[in-house]
């Protein structure tokens, strides 16, 4: 049986947690950076949760995560 292919985008975009939750980079977060607070500018940093809907997809394209 061949190998499962990882999707070259997704393995960029998703990365996993200690617990198994997938995060991938918070939106707004590009440009126009002078006008954002500094807090707001940190919480986008982080990234957010993928939701529960989308993760089984994501995990389809990244099977290692």
């Amino acid at each position: 049986m061949p190998k499962m292919k990882t999707n070259s985008r997704a393995k960029k975009t998703f990365r996993a947690t200690g617990g198994g939750k997938l995060i991938h980079g918070a939106a707004n977060n590009g440009h126009f950076k002078v006008k954002k607070s500094g807090s707001r500018k940190r919480r986008l940093s982080k990234g957010s949760a993928v939701g529960k809907s989308d993760s089984r997809l994501v995990r389809t394209m990244v099977p290692y995560l």
